[in-house]
């Protein structure tokens, strides 16, 4: 029996710049030790809450097995798409009918808000119960038929370190961005460096 990922292994990342890229990201390492952060359906829930996918101050959806499997195959498929979309290659039919089905359903609606200051917001109203998730899937797959649809297909790049596998859309004004975060793989990037140029020194 594989061991469990490490709780901070779960974390989930936020730092592909759309909410198809992040979600995509819920499954780490792929290209080395595949590991799945949607570990169960309470995994799902915590996903849509922490992206933002539900209105301010709704419950926490309540996600099923089956919504939870369904959600992955939308994952991988939405990694398939963007990666045969990047590589200039027409995607899997069975793939781009998964993602293109699940943009198809009604998606979160966004709703202006404002704070006791009177700074405005953008909030999303939730669904109902019945359609909460299926309504941030929704909108995890038209953000994806936008990104790759769209002129910033180009600017969607994987991270340079060869055991991360994250997505991100490069934002930096030179279009030159390696890594997908300074924070995680750039630091180790530069620690690696550093290192192997103390060893020729010495």
């Amino acid at each position: 029996m594989a061991p469990s990922p490490a709780p901070d292994r779960l974390a989930f990342p936020f730092i592909g710049g759309r909410h198809c890229l992040n979600f995509v990201a819920t499954l780490g390492k792929r290209h080395t030790e595949p590991f799945d952060r949607l570990t169960e359906p309470a995994a799902l829930a915590r996903w849509i809450g922490e992206a933002g996918l539900r209105g301010a101050g709704a419950r926490e959806a309540a996600v099923t097995g089956p919504q939870l499997t369904a959600a992955r195959e939308l994952r991988e498929s939405l990694h398939r798409v963007l990666t045969a979309a990047r590589d200039g290659r027409t995607p899997d039919a069975d793939d781009l009918d998964r993602v293109n089905g699940a943009a198809a359903h009604p998606d979160l609606a966004p709703r202006l808000a404002f704070d006791q200051a009177g700074r405005p917001a953008l909030d999303r109203a939730g669904g109902t119960a019945r359609h909460d998730v299926r309504a941030a899937l929704s909108t995890v797959a038209r953000d994806a038929v936008s990104l790759i649809g769209g002129p910033l297909l180009t600017r969607v790049k994987e991270c340079e370190n060869p055991e991360c596998s994250l997505l991100f859309l490069d934002d930096s004004q030179a279009r030159r961005r390696r890594w997908c975060s300074m924070d995680r793989c750039g630091n180790l990037a530069k620690i690696a460096n550093y290192r192997s140029r103390t060893r020729r020194d010495t």
